[in-house]
């Protein structure tokens, strides 16, 4: 008996369930202010943390009405289903920690005019993509470009 393929075989379906799992994750946006994050499927469940309008969350799991998500940090909570949105939004994750921004820039380049900055933990809507930038604009009405790679949630 040759245990070299299955061995193989239960790898490589390991491999694909993994990559499917990160690569094709649903996103989802929180719609309104003052959302609650709980600690269970249920409005009886205790409330984690609240947040704001189009605060991004990767599901990780769905039970009835209630949804499992985690967010940039890596946080995980349950939301009802009620109080998200498809629209896509993303929040810069870089630079924690530090007094550095991320610079937003008008064109889709480094050498572009930087029309802002921003940093850890600002959500910004999403409005395109291009060749690894992320066109987005946030709620103040700031609008431009940002490196995908600083940004979680696209």
């Amino acid at each position: 008996m040759n245990l070299k393929p299955s061995l193989f075989c239960a790898a490589f379906c390991a491999f694909c369930f993994l990559f499917q799992s990160t690569a094709f994750a649903e996103m989802v946006a929180i719609k309104g202010n003052n959302v609650n994050m709980r600690s269970g499927p249920g409005h009886k469940h205790e409330v984690l943390w609240k947040m704001g309008d189009g605060f991004p969350l990767q599901v990780i799991k769905r039970s009835g009405d209630w949804l499992r998500v985690r967010d940039f940090e890596g946080s995980e909570g349950w939301v009802n289903k009620s109080v998200i949105s498809k629209d896509a939004h993303a929040v810069v994750k870089a630079n924690k920690g530090s007094d550095r921004n991320v610079n937003i820039r008008k064109e889709p380049n480094t050498k572009s005019q930087v029309v802002a900055t921003a940093i850890y933990g600002v959500v910004f809507r999403v409005l395109a993509k291009k060749d690894g930038w992320v066109q987005i604009q946030h709620e103040n009405g700031v609008k431009g470009w940002i490196r995908q790679d600083l940004l979680w949630g696209i």
